[in-house]
């Protein structure tokens, strides 16, 4: 009984070795012309009966330990002479694997020869033996098989033959042979629109242009009605006029190309040409009118135009067209956001919760995100209680994601005007997560609020500590003292750190520019503030570029701003306040 379980964990060890310990960086078995499945990779042939003995098992578990303590020439030698002497192609694989984990290049061809002769039926050894020939620079033996492959082939199959052959020979690191030797194999179809599609693919990656204009053109011409040919073209086209126009002529004689329209209306919107893009793509839902990529493009195109109709009308039916289900292709969370804000904007808050309960619980960032937005708009409607439970009671996965929503639980009660509350679960938090940036710059905010401005510098001062590449600390930090008119050189070096740390930031060049005129620097602070609300027209922004035209004498063009700003967000309290401060009426 003895026996017969040690010839069977030994038949077992063999298989685990084989099939479940293979090299990392083992060839990877590329396609065949058919179907192939993880059998193919497995001896076909019949394996020998071993006698099993002593000194075999000595060798198999000899060779196993070298490999395990970094010997892999040792291993592989052990291995293969054991293959040879038992006829076993299992054995021949596994020394193969040694040696290529152990970087044993040609040492890995000689026991692929062993394994392919051990098991000539088997696809793993043949295509092993390919990658290892194409790796040792033998390619007069690599053309052999690859030509076998090609001329095996049938109309229907011979593209998948052609990106069978780019995969093995795109691991070739001599790369000029690999691209003459797929010129060559591949010369005898090149009439074919898949052969001149790679070689256009190929002149591209390999930098000749020139060579890949005119593959693709030839394609083209000679298949006028194929959707690849001419993205090909697109694609290989440098000046990208040139590129949309070829996708234009293209569609006037195919104009149910999907497709291409999709691709010519992407490239229509790169060019910021927004208008063209949606009109191409309402062209393709009257063609197709339940096409999902058009639907959704189509939606957050009439967000980008500022067609909110429009917008909630396709990405409510993009969102049908699921049926409940996720979207492969796209991420559906940011139509349904745009859908739940819509909502919000004309006070629908029934309607921004029906959509934000939509989002895929699977996406657990996104998911999170919509449960905060739900939360929020819950507080919005007065129900405090509720939104505070749809936060406190909700799953997550690490300590972060706790602490974001602890944040938006202090955020909902400091809108609710409940500071002591707010500040309360914050600092009770921090006992937990000690010297946490998100929630010592939350801390910061409600003690300002609150005019508790020693412990607010306190709480930003140790974000710079932990974090002193944090350009919010240095900017709410900057920005407070800038506000009070209090310590302003060093109210300035903070902001300038900030500048220096989100230079592209509109937020941090408005307070730069605040600070720059409450030192008298008029001229600069305009400057400064001008950039940052061409940046983003943000109503504080405005605010403060409003006061400075204003003292500078150009009231006119300041009340201009401000009601521009007004108009807009009739309830922010900066513009407010400024406009009591200064008296000034619109």
């Amino acid at each position: 009984m003895k026996k017969i379980s040690f010839i069977l964990t030994l038949s077992a060890l063999f298989a685990s070795a084989s099939l479940a310990q293979a090299a990392p960086d083992a060839p990877e078995a590329p396609l065949s012309s058919g179907t192939q499945d993880a059998d193919s990779w497995l001896p076909t042939d019949n394996l020998p009966k071993l006698a099993l003995s002593e000194e075999l098992m000595f060798k198999y578990l000899s060779s196993e330990l070298a490999f395990q303590r970094g010997q892999a020439f040792a291993a592989y030698s052990t291995m293969l002479s054991l293959a040879r002497s038992s006829g076993d192609s299992r054995l021949a694989r596994r020394a193969v694997e040694f040696a290529i984990a152990g970087s044993l290049t040609a040492e890995a061809l000689k026991g692929a020869i062993v394994w392919h002769e051990l098991a000539p039926r088997s696809e793993g050894a043949e295509q092993t033996l390919l990658s290892l020939q194409l790796a040792n620079g033998r390619f007069d033996e690599a053309k052999q098989k690859l030509a076998a492959e090609f001329s095996a082939a049938t109309p229907a199959t011979l593209p998948v033959v052609i990106a069978n052959v780019q995969r093995q020979l795109s691991r070739v690191s001599d790369r000029t042979k690999a691209n003459a030797l797929f010129k060559e194999l591949i010369e005898p179809y090149r009439d074919t629109l898949d052969a001149k599609l790679a070689l256009a693919q190929l002149a591209m990656v390999s930098g000749d242009r020139a060579s890949a204009l005119r593959e693709a053109r030839e394609a083209l011409a000679k298949y006028p009605k194929s959707e690849v040919a001419a993205l090909m073209l697109a694609q290989v086209t440098e000046n990208k006029t040139e590129a949309a126009k070829s996708l234009a002529d293209f569609l006037q004689k195919n104009p149910k190309a999907r497709d291409v329209r999709i691709a010519y209306s992407r490239m229509l919107f790169d060019q910021t040409k927004l208008s063209e893009a949606k009109k191409e793509f309402q062209t393709l839902i009257q063609q197709y009118p339940n096409d999902q990529t058009a639907l959704y493009a189509l939606g957050l195109l009439s967000v980008q135009t500022n067609d909110l109709k429009d917008a909630e009308t396709y990405l409510s039916a993009y969102i049908k067209s699921l049926g409940g289900k996720s979207d492969n292709e796209r991420d559906s969370t940011q139509a349904l956001m745009v859908l739940a804000q819509i909502s919000e904007d004309r006070n629908d808050t029934a309607g921004a919760l029906k959509w934000l309960e939509m989002v895929d619980a699977s996406n657990h960032t996104n998911y999170l995100g919509s449960l905060m937005k739900r939360a929020q708009l819950q507080a919005k409607s007065g129900k405090l209680s509720l939104a505070r439970a749809l936060l406190s009671q909700a799953e997550v996965e690490s300590d972060d994601e706790r602490v974001k929503l602890i944040v938006a639980e202090a955020q909902l009660l400091r809108d609710a005007g409940q500071l002591s509350d707010a500040m309360k679960l914050i600092e009770e938090a921090m006992e937990n997560h000690k010297d946490n940036p998100d929630l010592l710059y939350e801390h910061a905010m409600l003690a300002e609020k609150a005019h508790q401005f020693d412990v607010m510098e306190r709480s930003l001062r140790s974000i710079i500590r932990i974090t002193p590449a944090n350009q919010h600390a240095y900017n709410a930090l900057g920005y407070s003292l800038a506000e009070r008119n209090l310590r302003l050189p060093e109210a300035y070096d903070l902001i300038k750190k900030a500048t220096e740390l989100a230079p592209d930031d509109a937020f941090i060049l408005d307070s730069l520019g605040w600070v720059e005129f409450r030192l008298g620097r008029l001229e600069k602070a305009e400057e400064t503030l001008r950039r940052a609300y061409a940046m983003k027209a943000d109503p504080e922004i405005a605010t403060h570029l409003g006061e400075v035209l204003w003292t500078r004498g150009r009231e006119d063009e300041a009340k201009k701003l401000w009601r521009n700003a007004n108009s807009n967000n009739p309830k922010n309290e900066t513009l407010k306040d400024t406009l009591q401060r200064l008296q000034v009426k619109l």
